[in-house]
């Protein structure tokens, strides 16, 4: 029985033409500088986003942590999404290891963090308080893209406050493709960006933290202080190159997956929110755990929340989202 893993985009495997990609990646000693397939990523980046410069290091987690470092001192404070994967799923990372208070905010329905109340959170420039230094966005947020619109007044806005701009854009490609642009058009409006290469894109390993010159060049010492630094990673970084010039138009496809996974679960009566790229939450309540057991049967991984998500991804096809449908009707049923 093949197994549908339904809980992250983080779970796909490397395609053969990824691999052989990696096998054939020319490689150096990356604390060094001297891995040329690595520093091709990083220039390619930059250059694909607007950037001086990048840093390639091996999460998510840690290209966050650094561009926050990078961005704020002991004692400083950034403002962020009470859901929002730098505050809530990093383990505390900026406060343990930066010595950087969060500031949390609730996140609105559109996954945008209200700026009234944002501004409203920015510290008086007082030895009482912690010193505001940085907003922080994600994007797509739980799913949701937010509006160039919205992050043109949220640029603007930073600016008039003095603040720095950073995007959590783990799914950056996501919200790109969703919107029809060039991800340039996002990330024009951020001091900085980082960029998961391994969800949606599907590279094992891998994400690349973008900014300026100065930004990057305190990064990479954080790197290595906080022990990123990796040796022959062209390997890795090839994965990453393969995934951005083969596997961002096909995005579109998991979109399309989760509009048909969230459709056919409302006409079995589920209550199923909008759906706007490749995340699908359903609202289980007490049967979460319930359908987590009963779709692993069945050979479906399914978290268990009480508002499930689902996320599609290039290992999950339509055929198989139509058996995820159908375990959920024959749940339902009984």
């Amino acid at each position: 029985m093949s197994v549908i893993d339904l809980r992250s985009d983080t779970v796909t495997q490397p395609t053969p033409a990824m691999l052989d990609a990696m096998t054939a990646a020319a490689t150096g000693d990356d604390v060094y500088g001297e891995d040329p397939t690595v520093n091709r990523l990083e220039t390619e980046l930059a250059k694909r986003l607007g950037f001086a410069a990048a840093l390639f290091v091996p999460t998510g987690t840690m290209s966050n942590l650094l561009g926050l470092m990078a961005h704020c001192e002991r004692g400083d404070e950034y403002i962020v999404g009470q859901q929002a994967h730098t505050y809530k799923y990093e383990g505390g990372g900026a406060a343990v290891l930066g010595s950087i208070q969060p500031q949390p905010l609730e996140v609105q329905a559109d996954g945008s963090l209200d700026l009234d109340q944002v501004a409203a959170a920015i510290k008086p420039d007082d030895f009482h308080f912690a010193r505001t230094r940085l907003l922080a966005l994600e994007n797509t947020m739980q799913g949701k893209v937010l509006p160039l619109e919205y992050l043109a007044r949220a640029r603007r806005f930073t600016q008039d406050k003095g603040l720095a701009l950073h995007l959590d854009g783990a799914r950056l490609y996501n919200a790109a493709v969703k919107l029809g642009v060039d991800a340039r058009e996002i990330t024009q409006h951020f001091d900085s960006v980082s960029v998961c290469l391994s969800k949606g894109l599907g590279a094992p390993v891998g994400s690349v933290l973008c900014g300026s010159a100065e930004l990057i060049g305190k990064a990479r010492r954080l790197r290595k202080m906080v022990g990123g630094g990796m040796r022959q990673a062209g390997l890795l970084a090839a994965a990453g190159l393969y995934a951005l010039d083969h596997n961002v138009e096909r995005l579109a496809d998991d979109h399309a997956n989760a509009q048909f996974l969230a459709e056919g679960l409302r006409e079995a009566g589920f209550t199923v929110e909008p759906v706007q790229t490749n995340m699908v939450y359903v609202q289980m309540g007490d049967r979460a755990e319930a359908i987590k057991v009963f779709a692993a049967e069945r050979g479906i991984k399914l978290s268990a929340a009480a508002r499930l998500r689902m996320v599609t991804h290039m290992d999950v096809n339509r055929s198989q989202i139509e058996q995820v449908i159908a375990t959920f009707v024959e749940f339902s049923r009984k």
